[in-house]
């Protein structure tokens, strides 16, 4: 017991604080207990904060990349998708993250338990942030799998609690609620004496009223998946977070905006795996280049198609992909300029998601045959040329170069500096879009769901250029090809033009405007894959047969096309000292465990996900 608890602390990064049943021995074998420095709370704060990390590398590589955004026809890899798109092979769990933050937070509360109440007193703010960043990333770890471990969770190192006690979605949402709760109350107390963070907190600067904010304005996390299992339960949260004196988060100075430190990059392998994934879905970029949406610049990555290629290839008589033909003027073999609507609209192309689209050779030449986007080089080679959107690596991780696309021969010009990432992980946008959503179901809100669902348009937007500016992706404020190429920037009046198109008014019927809002839902929920495949799941949006944007049928037979609605669960295993109580906890949820059957993992639910409409139906309150 002795060497298992120093080991834990160890892998902490803390000092051992020791059980009394230990000193005596310990002192003898190592050194006197009144010589061991007490950890700092505020470091082990900073260190908590570190961990929080929704979206590791694996989470990107396997389950965003090769699932959830494929499964919610917002990205298509290069060589199209197949018959066994809706197959899992490997993938990420998603409960550690939950549990890194809380081995911490149970540190925080060991360290504080060993003080004097006087000096326990100052630490009372510290001690509850850690609430807020539990609760978002156990929804996180909840939103695949149902039950997990939470409250008894982390709690081995001095409780010795070796076998958690799984909690259900329908008990953890009430415990998260409190502890938020908790949280508001304690910060908005105006305690006194109360030891600050600063720098030592990168998120907020230890601004207690904006963790305030924060914590209430996660309540509609909550809300919003609780609609089809509990409707008037999840409209109260709604406008108890409304009515609640933290506020709610209303403007970018809100937003949780991460950045660990100038050296930070977020993850070192390339997660888009050279060019091969992250591909834009030819109906999603169609429909936010069709609207002007500057949000497809800011996600997506212009593709390598500018005038300098464009001419490249009517040099080497190679024939250009038609959908970039299209927009080109060309006369007499020469490039003269871009169609409406310009640079740098054209710039984005997407992919279509049906299965079949590669048998297609038209289709396939067009789109998966990238032999066809070759020119040869002075040295008998070939240089490749990509002419699909994909996502902005750049919005994902930190330390990426770019290559600016240029004939062959032509000696490369490289954006090689190194910065730090910056990520978004909840923002002012989704909870105004979360608002709009919520009042169109009947929650007494003081605003107008027209006015939620602008603002959340507006900020969403703000938002994207924002980080955009802090990562320095490409072509944000400067050009390569200067005689034909825009800057992606967000410019005057682009956001007040976006809102004046028609597929963006909130018009129509209740069911139409729901549409709508979920749709912008989807569109902001790009770079956050797990909350747009919950969105998705539980709205039915992307619908089938809609005029705005429509979910496409990936098989001729879509009907028997199951995609999964949670995670493959592995059989546990009797030698698991988990066994009896994950056996338990899955079949209290009618979970078949060991099944990658998509029709299974379709048909058996979460508890919020019991109700909700089939993938593409719409919303069905």
């Amino acid at each position: 017991m002795r060497y298992k608890s120093f080991l834990a602390a160890t892998l902490l990064g803390t000092s051992l604080m020791v059980a009394p049943g230990c000193q005596d021995d310990f002192a003898k074998t190592n050194t006197n207990q009144s010589a061991i420095t007490k950890a700092d709370v505020r470091y082990l704060f900073t260190q908590m904060l570190s961990e929080f990390e929704p979206s590791k590398y694996q989470q990107w590589f396997y389950n965003n990349l090769a699932y959830t955004l494929r499964w919610t026809q917002a990205n298509v890899p290069d060589g199209g998708n197949t018959s066994s798109l809706n197959l899992m092979g490997a993938f990420e769990g998603s409960q550690s993250q939950v549990i890194n933050v809380k081995l911490y937070a149970e540190e925080i509360k060991h360290v504080l338990s060993l003080m004097d109440e006087n000096e326990k007193a100052t630490y009372e703010n510290i001690n509850v942030l850690a609430n807020p960043l539990l609760v978002y990333l156990g929804i996180f770890g909840t939103d695949m799998y149902g039950s997990i471990a939470y409250t008894e969770a982390g709690r081995g190192l001095h409780e010795e609690i070796l076998t958690p006690a799984y909690q259900s979605q329908e008990e953890l949402f009430p415990i998260w609620l409190d502890q938020l709760n908790e949280t508001i109350d304690v910060l908005l107390a105006d305690k006194p004496n109360q030891v600050k963070l600063d720098a030592q907190d990168f998120v907020y600067k230890g601004d207690t009223k904006l963790w305030a904010k924060f914590a209430n304005s996660l309540k509609l996390k909550i809300a919003v998946r609780m609609l089809h299992v509990d409707k008037a339960k999840a409209l109260a949260i709604a406008e108890e977070a409304v009515n609640n004196k933290a506020g709610i988060m209303s403007g970018l100075d809100d937003d949780f905006i991460y950045c660990k430190g100038s050296q930070e990059y977020h993850f070192g392998d390339d997660v888009l795996d050279g060019q091969s994934k992250g591909i834009g879905s030819k109906q999603l970029i169609n429909f936010l280049v069709d609207n002007k949406d500057p949000r497809v610049r800011f996600i997506f990555q212009k593709n390598d198609f500018n005038s300098k290629v464009v001419q490249a290839f009517l040099d080497n008589k190679k024939e250009l992909p038609p959908y970039i033909k299209e927009v080109a003027e060309i006369k007499d073999g020469k490039f003269e300029g871009w169609k409406a609507p310009g640079e740098p609209w054209v710039r984005y192309f997407g992919s279509p998601v049906q299965t079949s689209a590669r048998e297609n050779a038209e289709i396939n030449n067009a789109y998966f045959n990238y032999d066809k986007f070759k020119l040869p080089t002075e040295d008998g080679g070939e240089k490749q040329y990509y002419p699909l959107a994909r996502m902005n690596r750049e919005m994902l991780q930190g330390q990426k170069d770019y290559t600016f696309p240029d004939a062959p021969g032509v000696s490369a010009t490289i954006d090689d500096q190194d910065r730090a990432w910056y990520g978004l992980h909840y923002s002012s946008a989704e909870v105004a879009l979360y608002l709009a959503e919520l009042k169109l179901l009947g929650a007494n809100l003081p605003g107008s769901a027209e006015s939620y669902y602008q603002e959340g348009i507006r900020l969403s937007v703000q938002e994207y250029d924002k980080l955009a500016s802090l990562n320095q992706i490409p072509y944000y404020s400067s050009v390569y090809d200067k005689e034909f190429e825009k800057t992606i920037k967000l410019e005057d009046g682009e956001t007040d033009a976006l809102l004046a198109n028609e597929k963006y008014k909130l018009s129509g019927s209740t069911k139409e405007q729901l549409e709508k809002v979920y749709i912008q839902q989807y569109v902001h929920f790009l770079l956050f894959p797990n909350e747009q495949f919950v969105q998705v799941r539980r709205s039915g949006v992307p619908m089938k047969d809609s005029k705005v944007l429509a979910w496409e049928n990936f098989t001729d037979d879509d009907a028997n096309f199951q995609i999964p609605r949670r995670w493959t669960i592995n059989t546990p295993l009797q030698s698991d000292l988990m066994y009896t109580i994950k056996k338990t906890a899955y079949e209290a949820q009618g979970f078949t465990t060991g099944t990658q059957d998509p029709a299974t993992l379709n048909r058996e639910r979460i508890w919020y996900d019991k109700g909700a409409p089939n993938f593409g139906e719409g919303p069905n309150f």
